[in-house]
């Protein structure tokens, strides 16, 4: 039997080496021997020499021994100790490591040192005289200058030892650009490549990029590693490279650097390094690279290995049926029934089996999935206990290190007496209460719609998220696991997620809902380690949450659906607050939605028209959220989010004596007598602790004492005194029946007491004074409930109050005007007639002529201008606006003219001379008497309107003050029927009389001028 031996011997060329070290030079030789003499091949070849007298041999290896097969024409061939399949052998015919291997007998592919490093290598040179070595290849130009290019590098490397071969591989331009190969096939110390490397830059005038491969040894599994499981990946070097290795993962197109994770673990100790891998899946498949770099000023060497590690893949199967719930029209039906078990696309040969009587069908291998598929018959007979009709079957995935999973699915048949929903549009049938679920087309998720025990459809659900933005979160949630840095991974997350919220079409709450976990899932992974440096990240941070918020989007947000995402409002505010914290927000940033300021010490700045304030504070980021108010839950019905929320974070410990100062744009206006409650974010709920209104003088400020996401609620109804709806209810009730009683005291008593003038102008005003607070109070009563009365009858019960409470004022001014000429003009007599037409006149034709034209004016009596249907009474819009004005200034302006015939009348009696005559002692007497009349009348002058204005004035929300001034002014209007039946009639001396003489007809009843005296006696007393 003959053998080939393949051998390189190294000869030392003493003539072609720079600087007078001595070149090296490798020759390689075939031999074929009988098998025999093969134990003395070496002794004989140990005299061998060359010819060349320039040519020493120093050192003579063998490193494949080859075998011919018998019968056959190839050859067996192993690698000697210390050697191994070159990488031609590796790529040519699979022939890697130290394996054995049948190659053609002709083949030249042999085995190499394992201390064999491969150089590739890229210099620039900025020497003139190369240029020429940018032209034509065939020109004899180029030839020159290549061959002089080829000497110069061959004169600095061949003194390497174990030197073999360099090949210039092309030329570039950039001054001139020269890739080259070098091959060195015995130990080589980096120090050595680092030395004459430097030389070569030094000659060429350039500077140097190497890569070695063979410094360095990577060592993987040498078998698929199984799914889950653990493993581990090293790499060592021949020596102290004196740098830190670099991992890296090639997979798909893409490379990722390997660093500290939650799933990876890179150690380093002297000449070995090795990463950790904690339950290895898909994403670790690929091809590893460990890198060393050393870099001198002018030269750059990395040394690097690489290698592929295979993982057994297990699938995550979905099955599926066609239908989704078989029908039968009989018990005696056997159906045919199609199952599909999906997987996504992958490079796992898997062996996929089904369950016994499952019939395999075609598969359908597409972009994203992988899809398998068999038919099952099934009985629709309840009893039956046949194993091939039953309604369950399975699929199962075997990948190639035998590790399994299945899937069981139990077909769910609508049996002939079964309840069920008859398919409708996309929707197939669907047995009674379950849900039928469609693949949503051209993106993630499904569509779900359920039949309920009535046999009826629900409103479909759709869990259908943009494929891209389905993406963006799975490339979130692994942005930790040790594949790239972290800062690096999120801000190619922020960049694509930017891109999705500004080109997709987001408008379903599912895809609201896995956008805000992509803010969500950041947040975690950022929060306890890094910041967010990266400008360009931190303005695709920003312009993907403002986004989020866009006026299109609201539906999306405000849909109301089961589950546990009715709070992503919160989680959104929540994980921008904590990214805003940690996003290096230098000056601050606006968005169309989003506003971040920064500041420190003396701080105050505004964001989106809120501005905060906070003294001696350190680094402080303010955000302000357009329209997330609306989104935010909040738990009191009673109230309601008046401003935009505005998030107040701190990059320090926040001090527990931190004053906030912020002062709010509402929102709607506030309404008078309605509470605002500053608010802060906790526990997803809106609470007040720490925080204090700034009151109805400075409704939109808020004093909190820490740092949170702020807003204002504002009350829906205004507040109310206690109890003062049923005190007034009461003292109405008790006015109507006094006025009512007074009325008719003037009824049976108005022959007796009507004598004079003087006494008729008083008793007719005080009857149309009880007329007009009667009819006004009724209505008032009858208008109470506004929730249950038309509006028509609250619009005419309005007009009716507004009437006749003027009526009833104007009425009071002639009282009091004719009290003031009788006090005046004590002797000016003035007849019935004339004063009835003047009281006619003034009592009721200005109260019409100020309705009317309030009326016509006020949008011709239209609800909320005219009028409000939450009181059924006039609008009041703010100071001197609305038309509770038109019945306020009369008012007002007749108290006063009251008020200062009072003062007239009292100073008229006052100035009377003590001396004076009996006649003037008489007026005197009848001065007294009115003096007394006025005391008594003032209540019905509308003194306690002067209260009235003042609940105008006082805000309900200002205290106990408030509430005060309307107790006194309920309690004075409401019963001033009552006070006008006490003091008008039986405060009257003559009208108790009269009254009496109805009674007891046997008392005299005194004449006009006894009563007089009577008067003037009991003055006198």
């Amino acid at each position: 039997m003959w053998l080939s031996i393949f051998i390189y011997i190294l000869g030392i060329n003493i003539c072609q080496a720079a600087e007078a070290k001595n070149s090296t030079q490798i020759y390689y030789a075939t031999l074929t021997i009988d098998q025999n003499v093969f134990s003395n091949i070496s002794e004989k070849l140990s005299g061998f020499f060359v010819s060349d007298r320039n040519l020493q041999i120093e050192e003579l290896k063998m490193t494949t021994n080859c075998t011919n097969e018998e019968f056959s024409t190839l050859k067996s061939c192993e690698c000697m100790s210390g050697h191994r399949w070159s990488d031609d052998a590796c790529k040519a015919e699979m022939c890697c490591g130290e394996t054995s291997c049948s190659l053609s007998r002709s083949s030249s592919l042999m085995c190499i040192s394992n201390s064999t490093v491969h150089v590739t290598g890229k210099i620039s040179t900025k020497r003139s005289e190369y240029q020429v070595c940018l032209t034509d290849k065939n020109s004899k130009t180029f030839k020159d200058c290549n061959s002089e290019m080829i000497e110069n590098m061959k004169k600095v490397y061949s003194t390497l030892k174990g030197f073999d071969t360099l090949t210039i591989k092309r030329y570039s331009f950039g001054s001139v650009v020269v890739d080259f190969e070098m091959k060195i096939i015995s130990d080589l110390k980096s120090e050595d490549l680092i030395d004459r490397s430097v030389n070569l830059t030094n000659l060429l005038e350039g500077s140097l990029e190497l890569e070695t491969t063979g410094f360095v040894i990577l060592t993987v599994p040498s078998e698929a590693v199984h799914y889950n499981k653990n493993t581990s990946i090293t790499c060592t070097t021949k020596e102290d490279l004196g740098a830190q290795p670099e991992w890296k993962l090639n997979k798909s197109g893409e490379h990722f650097t390997i660093t500290n994770g939650t799933v990876s673990t890179v150690t380093i100790q002297q000449r070995e390094s090795r990463v950790l891998l904690n339950s290895v899946n898909e994403l670790w498949e690929g091809e590893y690279l460990c890198v060393f770099v050393q870099k001198n000023n002018s030269a750059i060497i990395r040394h690097k290995a690489n290698a592929t590690m295979d993982i057994c893949l297990i699938p995550k199967i979905t099955v599926s049926t066609k239908p989704s719930f078989p029908r039968c029209r009989t018990s005696d039906d056997v159906l045919l029934v199609e199952i599909s078990c999906e997987i996504d696309r992958t490079n796992e040969n898997y062996t996929v089996t089904w369950s016994e009587h499952a019939i395999q069908g075609k598969n359908n291998f597409g972009e994203r999935t992988h899809i398998y598929t068999a038919k099952k018959f099934i009985t629709c007979d309840k009893s039956s206990n046949e194993s091939s009709t039953r309604a369950v079957a399975s699929c199962t995935f075997t990948n190639m290190c035998g590790q399994t999973t299945s899937k069981e699915f139990h077909f769910e048949i609508i049996h002939a007496d079964g309840k069920y929903c008859a398919g409708e549009y996309e929707w197939e049938d669907t047995k009674a209460d379950f849900t039928a679920e469609i693949k949503c087309r051209n993106q993630a998720g499904v569509k779900k719609r359920k039949c309920n025990s009535q046999e009826k459809w629900e409103e479909p659900v759709s869990e259908c998220v943009n494929q891209d933005l389905s993406d963006v979160l799975m490339s979130a949630k692994i942005s930790d696991i040790g594949l790239g840095e972290l800062d690096m991974n999120t801000a190619i997350v922020f960049s694509r997620f930017n891109n999705v919220t500004k080109t997709a079409k987001l408008n379903t709450r599912a895809n609201i809902y896995t956008s805000v976990q992509v803010l969500d899932t950041l947040q975690t992974k950022l929060s306890n380690c890094c910041l967010i440096q990266n400008n360009t990240a931190v303005d695709n941070f920003l312009d993907s949450s403002s986004n989020l918020l866009n006026d299109t989007l609201e539906s999306s947000w405000n849909t109301t659906t089961s589950g546990n995402i009715s709070s992503m409002a919160d989680t959104y505010l929540n994980s921008v607050e904590t990214l805003v914290k940690i996003a290096n927000i230098t000056g601050g940033s606006k968005k169309s939605n989003l506003e971040v300021s920064e500041g420190s010490g003396q701080y105050n700045n505004s964001v989106f028209n809120v501005t905060l304030g906070i003294e001696n504070s350190s680094v402080v980021k303010t955000t302000g959220f357009k329209s997330l108010h609306k989104y935010l839950p909040n738990d009191d019905n009673s109230t309601e989010i008046n401003s935009i929320v505005v998030a107040a974070t701190t990059d320090g410990k926040q001090r527990s004596n931190t004053e906030v100062n912020i002062k709010f744009g509402l929102l709607k206006a506030r309404p008078r007598n309605v509470k605002i409650t500053c608010v802060y974010r906790d526990k997803n709920k809106w609470s007040s602790e720490g925080c204090q209104w700034g009151g109805p003088d400075n409704e939109d400020s808020c004093i909190c004492n820490h740092l949170s996401s702020f807003a204002v609620l504002m009350s829906k109804e205004p507040l109310k005194v206690l109890w003062l709806e049923q005190v007034t209810y009461v003292g109405l009730g008790i006015s109507i029946v006094s006025l009512f009683i007074g009325l008719l005291i003037e009824l049976v008593v108005w022959s007796d007491v009507v004598k004079t003038n003087t006494l008729y102008l008083r008793h007719t005003a005080h009857v149309n004074i009880s007329l007009c607070l009667l009819v006004g109070n009724a209505c008032f009563l009858a208008s109470s409930e506004t929730k249950s009365i038309t509006e028509a009858w609250c619009r005419t019960s309005a007009v009716l109050k507004h009437f006749c409470y003027l009526a009833m004022f104007f009425w009071m001014l002639c009282l009091s005007t004719t009290l003031l000429h009788q006090t005046v003009f004590l002797f000016h007599k003035v007849s019935k007639k004339s004063y009835l037409r003047f009281s006619l006149a003034l009592g009721y034709g200005c109260p019409v002529i100020v309705v009317f034209v309030t009326f016509l004016s006020y949008g011709a009596g239209s609800e909320g201008v005219y009028y409000s249907k939450d009181t059924c009474w006039l609008v009041y819009s703010g100071l001197f606006k609305g038309s509770i004005y038109t019945f306020v200034i009369p008012v007002a302006t007749i108290v006063f003219i009251n008020v200062f015939s009072m003062l007239v009348v009292i100073m008229k009696l006052l100035s009377h001379n003590q001396n004076a005559d009996m006649s003037q002692e008489k007026e005197k007497a009848a001065a007294k008497t009115v003096l007394r009349s006025v005391i008594l009348l003032t209540p019905i002058f509308g003194v306690t309107w002067v209260f009235g204005l003042a609940t105008m004035i006082i805000d309900l929300t200002s205290g106990i003050q408030a509430d005060v001034v309307n107790y006194i002014f309920v309690v004075l209007n409401a019963f001033q029927g009552l006070f006008i039946l006490l003091t008008s009639y039986f405060g009257d001396r003559m009208t108790r009389e009269a009254v009496l003489k109805r009674f007891r007809r046997t008392v005299p009843v005194s004449s006009i001028s006894e009563s007089t005296a009577t008067k003037s006696e009991s003055f006198k007393k």
